[in-house]
């Protein structure tokens, strides 16, 4: 039987689709998961007066050499202070490695706890105390005026009938901390200048076209990047780290880097 010849380019495109799922699971296993990208964000109408950092999820397993980049890298940036939205450790037994991490940051630490904070049963005591001897907090249900009075971050840690609410205080910009992106529709009546939220992970599987393949709970539409709600901005993390499976497609690690 004779075959009939095929054009190179033909030839080509057969060879780049046998090639392709084992390059995407290439990137998605290996490549992405260490590949940091700083996003930056502007919400200043005019000249920003304010410059921090939002990151989020670092799920911190004992991968020391992945938790001490974060550092390096927010440290590279010179923020006025920085924003973490949950999720420090994979287990109750990093904790400790974790913070000796992040310890290192160089700016005031300011963050709030997120589901594996608390699935994991740590008592929380030692998490204060690394964000203060940062210069900032860990805030459970609470608020703390910082910038010199300019910037009032509010750390929601819990929503239901026997927790308040938080408003913004007047006078100042505020910023809501929280780990679910999807309790920017429980603020509905009131008005903040920015929320930041994570949890999402972006999905850490995105189809160009499409979006995430599959999200946790919590998110509802809000998967990644920013969003206009009626509460204000919500700003969404990928976060840093990776649950339950090490993977990443399309959907890397990131710092975001805001101003205000």
């Amino acid at each position: 039987m004779k075959l009939s010849k095929i054009s190179r380019r033909r030839f080509l495109l057969l060879g780049a689709s046998l090639l392709a799922p084992g390059a995407v699971a290439a990137d998605a296993r290996w490549l992405e998961l260490e590949w940091f990208k700083v996003r930056r964000l502007c919400l200043a109408d005019g000249k920003p007066t304010h410059r921090f950092v939002h990151f989020s999820d670092l799920h911190h397993k004992g991968d020391q050499a992945h938790t001490r980049s974060v550092v390096k890298m927010i440290n590279a940036l010179s923020p006025e202070f920085v924003c973490f939205t949950g999720d420090i450790m994979e287990e109750g037994k990093f904790l400790s490695e974790a913070l000796d991490i992040l310890s290192g940051i160089k700016s005031p630490l300011f963050g709030v706890p997120g589901n594996h904070d608390y699935w994991s049963r740590v008592p929380f005591e030692g998490i204060a105390k690394c964000f203060a001897a940062t210069g900032g907090a860990w805030l459970v249900d609470e608020q703390q005026a910082i910038a010199g009075g300019k910037i009032n971050l509010i750390g929601m840690a819990h929503v239901g009938p026997r927790h308040l609410l938080p408003s913004a205080a007047e006078g100042r910009k505020n910023i809501v901390l929280m780990h679910y992106p999807a309790w920017a529709k429980l603020f509905a009546d009131r008005k903040f200048d920015l929320l930041l939220a994570g949890h999402s992970h972006g999905g850490q599987v995105r189809i160009p076209f499409y979006g995430p393949i599959m999200l946790p709970f919590g998110v509802d539409e809000y998967d990644l990047g920013l969003f206009q709600t009626q509460a204000g901005p919500l700003n969404v993390s990928s976060g840093i780290g990776w649950y339950p499976i090490p993977v990443r497609f399309n959907c890397r690690p990131e710092i975001v880097l805001i101003e205000i």
